[in-house]
């Protein structure tokens, strides 16, 4: 599995990266390269780790105990062995490293990640859902802590990867970890600087100051770019091709578990019918909207697991596209067709109101396309840019490393076959049967739709060529600036 998820990101990366000419004075200015400018169309809300900064790690300024590698394997971090399952998997125990310090001198050892994995027991902690099943933290000794689980998880070691702050920082806003930079300026919602930790203990890192400027809007980046004030940043693939033969870039294309859909809440008389539910799946011709949303960078998808878990995925399983069955179904189902074309039932007009992130073009350009599709069947969709409030939405989800924690907390609140299997998937440690019961699920869920899930996309990055060693991953939802093109960023070097 992880040689396969590996060898994808490298795919797309070499037949679509090129250098396009010599380096570009960066976007710092500084000759020697020390310095890089990038920017995100997500800022943090907080930097705080229990809080949910950085979910898969990679943090800069924290590090976990284990890290996340491009192959989908785990690599020591602040861990000093592998964590070792107990013979029930109801315990895990984890050695710590003797040789690290945090950014304001003080020693790191097993007082610290009980104080920043104890908070997660409290059932209103933000990231509870996320460990469920941890149910203790226990330090052994100073190098040593344990941790216990409700009932065995498979994919408990996954989740090492949060970042540890110091003990006596746990409950405040100081940013202190033990990573490979510490935090110069953090203005929210605007600016974060980093400088390196020339303390470290994997190396001080060799670019000593990362700028990352937030920048929500997609033609404001790309500008950005245009006028040398940054040195990288994700842009949708319609505009990262217009640096494809700019001089000093390379535009590099990351795969992605990065599903978008479309919520159906229960909540009106509408979106709760199991009809329009199906129609609208059925409506959708999702070859087109790739094409036409994500200019070809991504695929059709209608289930809800992204194919970069080839292992977890039902083979065969899809909605197709099959406009007059989703016709006959809303007939079937009550919904008359009106005067204005739009379909009413018991006097309840077929109308939904989508909200999608304000400024994202992919997410504006998926709801338009649905919107068309629905207006075939006399299903009248809204486009409405801003925050969701409750009711339909466009959301993006997925996990490049296990489908439990995007899945769980999307469809099982729905209750019915697909929150059965989900919960069988959760009971077994074999990764044979674990597969299994996800597959299960998904076949329940084509059986009643609670999403219309549209597409995976695949991210666009446009990099200046003025570094060495950037490598790809399978990405995240979202491009922030702790996981994708930025991963690694603390191993890089000048060229």
């Amino acid at each position: 599995m992880s040689r396969r998820r590996c060898a994808l990101a490298v795919l797309v990366l070499s037949a679509t990266a090129a250098c396009t000419g010599d380096a570009t004075p960066p976007a710092s200015g500084d000759p020697d390269g020390k310095s890089l400018v990038i920017a995100a169309a997500e800022a943090p809300a907080t930097l705080d780790p229990l809080a949910g900064y950085a979910p898969h790690g990679a943090a800069k300024i924290y590090d976990g105990l284990v890290e996340h590698q491009p192959g989908g394997t785990l690599r020591l971090a602040l861990a000093a062995t592998q964590p070792e399952t107990a013979p029930d998997g109801k315990s895990w125990t984890v050695r710590l490293r003797g040789d690290v310090s945090f950014h304001d001198g003080t020693a790191f050892d097993a007082a610290d990640v009980v104080a920043g994995y104890r908070p997660l027991l409290d059932p209103k902690a933000v990231l509870r859902p996320r460990f469920w099943m941890l149910s203790g933290v226990t330090q052994v000794d100073p190098t040593t802590v344990r941790f216990d689980l409700s009932q065995p998880y498979a994919g408990f070691a996954g989740l090492l990867v949060l970042g540890i702050r110091s003990s006596e920082a746990v409950g405040t806003d100081r940013p202190v970890g033990t990573g490979p930079y510490e935090v110069a300026e953090w203005v929210p919602r605007t600016r974060l600087v980093l400088t390196a930790n020339r303390a470290y203990f994997a190396d001080p890192p060799a670019i000593t100051r990362v700028t990352v400027e937030f920048e929500p809007d997609d033609e404001a980046r790309a500008q950005h770019l245009r006028d040398g004030r940054l040195d990288g940043t994700a842009l949708p693939a319609r505009l990262a091709a217009g640096f494809e033969r700019a001089d000093g870039f390379t535009v590099v294309r990351h795969s992605a578990a990065d599903l978008r859909a479309v919520t159906l809440p229960g909540t009106s008389p509408v979106t709760a019918d199991p009809a329009v539910r199906l129609a609208l799946n059925l409506a959708v011709d999702r070859r087109a909207l790739v094409e036409a949303a994500l200019a070809g960078q991504g695929s059709p998808a209608s289930l809800p697991v992204p194919d970069v878990l080839p292992e977890f995925v039902e083979p065969g399983g899809r909605f197709e596209f099959d406009v007059a069955r989703a016709r006959a179904v809303l007939d079937a189902a009550g919904w008359v067709s009106g005067a204005d074309g739009v379909r009413t039932k018991a006097g309840v007009p077929a109308t939904i109101t989508v909200a999608y992130p304000m400024a994202d073009q992919i997410s504006r350009d998926l709801v338009t396309g649905l919107a068309g599709a629905a207006a075939a069947l006399g299903i009248q969709v809204t486009a409405r840019p801003g925050a969701g409030d409750g009711g339909p939405e466009l959301v993006a989800f997925g996990d490049p490393f296990d489908p439990d924690p995007a899945l769980y907390p999307l469809l099982h609140p729905a209750g019915g076959a697909t929150a059965a299997a989900l919960d069988a998937a959760r009971a077994t440690t074999d990764p044979a049967q674990r597969a299994v019961a996800i597959r299960a699920a998904q076949r329940a869920y084509l059986a009643d739709p609670g999403l219309i899930v549209l597409s995976q996309s695949r991210h666009s990055y446009v990099i200046r060529e003025n570094w060495n060693g950037y490598q790809p991953v399978v990405d995240a939802p979202g491009t922030d600036h702790t996981w994708g093109a930025w991963w690694n960023v603390q191993r890089w070097t000048p060229r």
